[in-house]
């Protein structure tokens, strides 16, 4: 019987390998699960939600009953989180929502285009602060003093044998403007004034990185989570793509890098136009986290053993299928992916998978 710290080490050891084209035992299974785990262990989601500890706490007991997972890619729910990350309102079970019901950013525009001024004149930081305050009515304090317990929840999960996948998170710039100003209207800015719309990116990729940075130097993670959001190419031109995204997204995974991690690359939507991108960043330094709207063979296909790729169990196959039918996809995949494969599902699991089938992927992992 294995120690827990014996278990830590060999998952540790497993996924470090993977990511660089090593020989292991298996591919590692790495679960990110917020709803779906709150469901699992009988909590509400307002519970879940409006009390940290307690959403840590079913995280942690949901993993334990799953079966040999390696790590998992969150600690607590983010949801209250969501306004310091994408700049929107958002709406809580329990607050604006039935209590079992899954949290929703409320995007509106909330950020004007004399905003951009501002942050031109005054700085980012100055600005975000006040903007969450009296725009979003965010207790700015309040949510940052929670966070203190976020190296105790990584703690938890470490003692009891797992692996904590990203212990520090950021989204890519582009995601604060296309959130506060509304997708719609930050898409138009990009069209009507394009420089200036750069210019206040630029100022705020200058501040973000140098706190990013200094969050990276203290926690020295081995992966670092970066999410492009919607920064998909198929929402834009081929031009406005690589100005206003690729720009930023390349930025920020090359600082990362440069600070010794590995670059979590949480890649939402399709990207297929683009791939070959990403074959410029470093190599063997990144993962490429798929959700099943990039076609996972075809990223393999393009990037081969440039960079691991990460996923990508479908939601609908977790929520609607059969365990049967997961553990045959799983098993399919990754014998198909080969080397420098992390199985995961497409994004977060579900709220409606059944815990029967996130188990048949788990055991398909371990080859059981």
């Amino acid at each position: 019987m294995k120690t827990a710290q014996q278990l830590l080490q060999e998952r540790t050891e497993r996924l470090r390998k993977t990511i660089a084209f090593e020989k292991t035992d298996r591919a590692p299974v790495i679960l990110t699960g917020d709803a779906f785990c709150a469901r699992h262990v009988g909590m509400k989601l307002s519970e879940f939600c409006s009390n940290m500890k307690a959403s840590h706490e079913a995280i942690l007991t949901s993993v334990k009953d799953l079966g040999d997972v390696d790590g998992t890619g969150g600690t607590f729910a983010a949801a209250t989180m969501f306004p310091l990350m994408f700049y929107t309102k958002i709406k809580l079970p329990g607050r604006e929502l039935p209590d079992d019901t899954p949290w929703q950013l409320d995007e509106q525009e909330m950020m004007t285009v004399e905003d951009y001024d501002t942050i031109l004149n005054k700085g980012w930081n100055d600005f975000s602060y006040d903007y969450l305050k009296n725009r979003l009515g965010v207790d700015v304090d309040s949510l940052l003093a929670q966070l203190a317990d976020v190296p105790q929840f990584a703690k938890n999960f470490e003692d009891a044998g797992y692996l904590v996948y990203t212990p520090s998170a950021s989204i890519t710039v582009n995601e604060f403007l296309s959130g506060g100003r509304s997708f719609p209207k930050f898409m138009r800015d990009v069209f009507k004034m394009p420089d200036k719309v750069e210019a206040v990116l630029d100022v705020i990729l200058e501040e973000t990185l140098a706190g990013f940075r200094q969050q990276i130097r203290a926690i020295k993670p081995m992966v670092v989570f970066i999410s492009p959001a919607r920064g998909a190419s198929e929402f834009y031109s081929p031009k406005i793509w690589e100005r206003f995204v690729w720009k930023y997204l390349k930025a920020t995974a090359d600082m990362i890098i440069e600070e010794g991690a590995v670059v979590d690359l949480h890649i939402d939507g399709n990207w297929e136009r683009d791939l070959e991108y990403f074959k410029t960043l470093p190599r063997q330094k990144c993962v490429f986290e798929l959700d099943g709207a990039t076609n996972i063979y075809k990223a393999r296909e393009v990037l081969g053993d440039h960079m691991a790729i990460k996923g990508d169990v479908p939601a609908a196959l977790l929520a609607l299928g059969t365990p049967d039918e997961v553990y045959n996809y799983c098993t399919k995949l990754i014998k198909d992916m080969g080397s420098g494969f992390i199985l995961a599902s497409g994004c977060t699991i579900p709220p409606n998978a059944k815990v029967e089938n996130v188990k048949a992927m788990v055991a398909a992992a371990a080859g059981k």
